[in-house]
């Protein structure tokens, strides 16, 4: 059958333009991580809140896509499955994100920001036609894997990455000064007391993009400044 995918690959992706129209997905621009979800038409939440997996025999996987595009990716992923008449196949399919509260231009705005950039969190059967449906979905790179063989995840371990029932709490803006390559910790959220080299200052938002070691794999997260202390030298 994956002779068929690969033949057929070019029909599936004309697919796409027609069968998004169906999915609720609260998609903005390309490369816009900060978009707000409005309604996750395969998975949802489900995860998070700790619902029984779709099948006994469905198993978690990771795969790696274009930072900012993750909810294209998804899309595009429900798109290839359903033109391929692989639905039984795949349970949910979640983008981690998180509820946050900003300014702008005096208003404040709440929307989900995705806080692992560059990772879709996918429950199937994973075999060698969803193999090939997956590697050539648009904007993905492959999965996360050790060796040849893509790594399964317990629903354990990805209810702790994608369960944020710490909602981002609105705190004043704090007078910081931070510099890429400085090591901070952070002092919040899921990822308390992880140390990581900043990357990125944001000093309009007032966040840092830091490098934290996610699977073994360094992986940038935002955080905001209230939520992260200097390291101790």
């Amino acid at each position: 059958m994956a002779e068929d995918l690969e033949q057929t690959g070019h029909e599936a992706e004309a697919s796409e333009s027609t069968s998004t129209n169906a999915v609720a997905l609260g998609v903005e621009a390309d490369g816009d991580p900060e978009s707000a979800v409005a309604g996750e038409a395969v998975g949802g939440n489900a995860a998070a809140e700790g619902v029984a997996p779709v099948n006994e025999n469905f198993k978690w996987y990771i795969i790696h896509a274009y930072s900012g595009f993750e909810r294209k990716v998804k899309e595009s992923l429900m798109s290839r499955v359903a033109a391929y008449h692989l639905e039984d196949r795949v349970g949910r399919i979640e983008i981690p994100t998180e509820p946050t509260t900003e300014m702008r231009n005096g208003k404040k705005y709440t929307i989900d920001r995705v806080f692992l950039p560059g990772y879709v969190f996918v429950e199937m059967a994973l075999d060698n036609d969803m193999w090939h449906v997956v590697k050539n979905t648009p904007r993905v790179t492959g999965f996360l894997q050790t060796g040849d063989q893509p790594n399964a995840l317990s629903e354990a371990e990805v209810n702790a990455m994608l369960n944020r029932s710490d909602a981002t709490k609105e705190k004043p803006k704090l007078k910081l000064k931070f510099t890429k390559g400085e090591q901070v910790r952070i002092t919040d959220g899921p990822f308390n007391n992880f140390n990581g080299a900043v990357d990125d200052v944001n000093e309009d938002k007032q966040t840092l993009k830091v490098m934290v070691s996610i699977f073994g794999r360094p992986t940038p997260t935002e955080v905001s400044f209230a939520n992260v202390e200097k390291s101790e030298e």
